[in-house]
């Protein structure tokens, strides 16, 4: 029998550190918040290694049940945690990078008031993220999912005392409850048929059922349900307006929620649930779809913005889109892949972010930058890294995880293939004119007293506006290490999956393997283009090209052609002609102010669904229920009741013949009614 490895222990770390600085935080001096809150996390690093370490010798899945929980009738729900190659991935790649994200705090945070509540927030985070990962069955899934939207809240509105950071605390609680709508309904046609939310019982269920491939059945239902709940998390079309808004809370916590953890949640999900994808066709295509327009539509926003930290926001969304297109093709250990990668340089590059934004004095517009890479090299260097990365230049993390997913999406469809090398040169074209903008040409910003327009929360630690030009420093060391350690693994992170085409072994795809294949049916996939033939019916993993190697290397070219062409173009726009874009700008006139005010989606939101809730609950709420219901019958009755009180004051007169005459009265009403009775 496999002895007990404690997995308990990996998000109850991170708990006992926001206990103690949410409740003595106040009283403890920064040193110690720091310490808890590190030591806790690190803690939690260190057990997810130690698991790591004796995976090879469990039975997998390792089951570990920590108490029982709900008993209704035949249905049972227990606290139980459980652990396979998919949850291992997971459980390193939360608690590594969220411990240097940790690291980094210190530096960032250290002057900011409420310093022992930011700590607490970010351990509280760390254990409902573990939770999630670990969950044994939806139920616990859904408690750790409902608490990173918690912890999200109070992370992104940590500002709270700023309208913006609070209003876009609420705009991401509530979107993301819309989508959490759709995953409770999921669980409750999972608990109505199969009678259970235990993974294993659920998928056994689902696995005994036929692939739905000419009708939308009940797998269907709960697939599409699932991905409504996943693009919420995942800040996909049409949910994904909350992401860009969360910006407005520390730059640490963009780079924990919105880069490493948190959005990766929902791919995460559908990935867990590949059965019932697998055998619901109809939903895997939508989620592909999705996948494929969030990729392309937020690529296309990226291209315009001026923020350095919007830009990174709608890369997340496009970067999470084509998780979802892997997913969706059913290459789900490509899209966990990229989800690996991500969370390297996509970390790396919020961290960067933030060390841009120390450094300037908490400017965040690039076209008051310029120049920093002299002043700031390392902080250069490895967003350098992330950025070649993120636009998929041979030999980093990113091309070896996008060149995979673009691969598997044009075995399923060439449509998918095409938007996804499109969105591939955009990725490319952005995050170099970020690079450009940022750190090369002359600097731009303030360099006399006058002052830069903040858009964080002023940091005693950074330098005042004033000193923004002259007094441009590099981090100091505690927020350097982990932009060090995360280049380090934007380098190395992809070699682990090494496609057979450019001669490795893809050792990322073999380990996982026994999660995604033990379970594969024979799908015949249902993502054929208008006019084209459906691939032959093949296992959903690990599948050797049918058009043979020099193909996919073909493809390879390509996908490096689009990344290459990207670079080129933003070096001639942003460095060799920096007065071009703003000609081709005035030139596309409408059309670039669409692209730079986002499509005006926000603002149709807030006409079709925002001011109408509003103006209605003012309405019909306040002056229809409130005033004219709630109220009225309220003050109705405190008239009634001072009438009735004044009349039967009155029989109070202290009057012995007025007394006397009630008594009489009375005694008379009840003789007629004896009368009455007894002649009956």
């Amino acid at each position: 029998m496999t002895p007990d490895l404690h997995l308990w222990l990996i998000p109850v770390l991170p708990l006992i550190g926001a206990a103690i600085n949410g409740f003595v935080g106040r009283r403890l001096t920064r040193q110690a918040i720091v310490t808890v809150a590190i030591a806790f996390c690190g803690a939690s690093f260190a057990m997810a290694l130690y698991v790591a370490l004796r995976f090879s010798g469990l039975a997998i899945p390792h089951l570990e049940t920590l108490a029982p929980w709900i008993r209704a009738g035949s249905f049972q729900a227990d606290f139980a945690f459980y652990v396979d190659q998919l949850s291992l991935v997971m459980l390193l790649v939360v608690t590594g990078v969220g411990l240097l994200i940790h690291i980094y705090s210190i530096g960032y945070m250290w002057e900011e008031g409420g310093f022992y509540r930011f700590f607490c927030y970010l351990n509280l985070f760390m254990f409902f993220m573990l939770t999630l990962v670990l969950a044994s069955n939806y139920l616990l899934m859904f408690i750790g999912w409902e608490g990173v939207g918690l912890a999200s809240y109070l992370l992104i509105g940590f500002w709270f005392t700023k309208d913006s950071a609070a209003s876009a605390g609420k705009k991401a609680f509530i979107v993301n409850r819309i989508g959490d709508f759709g995953f409770l309904i999921a669980l409750f046609l999972m608990i109505k048929h199969f009678g259970t939310l235990n993974f294993d019982r659920v998928f056994q269920f689902a696995a005994s059922m036929s692939v739905e491939n000419a009708t939308a059945g009940l797998l269907t239902a709960i697939g599409l349900l699932l991905m409504v709940g996943a693009a919420g998390k995942s800040a996909q079309i049409p949910l994904y307006v909350w992401l860009p808004d969360a910006m407005e809370g520390p730059t640490p916590v963009s780079a924990l929620i919105h880069a490493a953890t948190m959005v990766t949640a929902g791919v995460y999900m559908i990935a867990r649930s590949h059965v019932i994808f697998e055998r619901a066709p109809t939903a895997l295509m939508v989620v592909a779809i999705i996948g494929t327009l969030t990729a392309l539509f937020a690529a296309t926003i990226g291209i315009a913005q001026t923020d350095i930290k919007k830009v990174l926001a709608y890369s997340t969304i496009s970067q999470l889109g084509y998780m979802f297109l892997a997913c969706g093709v059913a290459a789900f250990s490509a899209g966990i892949f990229h989800l690996m990668t991500h969370a390297f340089f996509k970390g790396l590059l919020f961290l960067a972010a933030g060390s841009v934004i120390h450094a300037v004095g908490g400017e965040q517009d690039m076209r008051k930058m310029g120049g920093l890479w002299r002043k700031i090299p390392w902080t250069w260097a490895t967003m350098l890294i992330a950025t070649c990365a993120i636009a998929g230049i041979p030999g980093l993390s990113g091309f070896f995880s996008k060149d995979e997913i673009l691969w598997r999406a044009y075995q399923a469809s060439w449509a998918y293939w095409l938007v996804g090398v499109v969105t591939a040169f955009l990725t490319s074209f952005y995050m170099f004119r970020l690079m450009y903008m940022t750190f090369a040409g002359e600097y731009r910003g303030v360099t006399s007293d006058h002052s830069i327009v903040q858009e964080q929360a002023p940091a005693r630690s950074r330098p005042s506006a004033a000193q923004a030009h002259h007094g441009i420093h590099e981090s100091p060391r505690v927020m350097l290490i982990p932009l060090a350690i995360l280049a380090f693994l934007s380098i190395v992170g992809g070699w682990i999956g090494v496609p057979g085409s450019l001669g490795g072994s893809n050792r990322f795809d073999r380990f996982l393997g026994p999660v995604f294949r033990a379970t594969a049916p024979a799908v015949k996939p249902q993502h054929a283009a208008p006019g084209e033939t459906a691939p032959p019916e093949q296992t959903t993993e690990g599948l050797e090209s049918h058009t043979g190697r020099g193909t996919e290397l073909a493809f390879t070219g390509i996908s490096v052609f689009a990344a290459l062409l990207g670079l080129y173009l933003a070096r001639l726009l942003y460095l060799r002609r920096p007065a071009l874009p703003e000609r081709i700008a005035a030139a596309l006139n409408g059309l670039y102010a669409a692209v730079a005010n986002k499509y005006y989606v926000d603002e149709l939101y807030a006409t079709l669904f925002v001011h109408p809730v509003v103006e209605g609950s003012k309405h019909i709420l306040w002056h229809g229920m409130d005033q004219g219901v709630i109220d009225a019958t309220l003050d109705n009755s405190a008239d009634a009741t001072r009438h009735v009180s004044d009349s039967l004051r009155h029989m109070q007169s202290g009057n012995l013949r007025s007394y006397a005459g009630w008594v009489a009265a009375g005694a008379a009403v009840v003789i007629a009614y004896m009368v009455w009775t007894g002649t009956r």
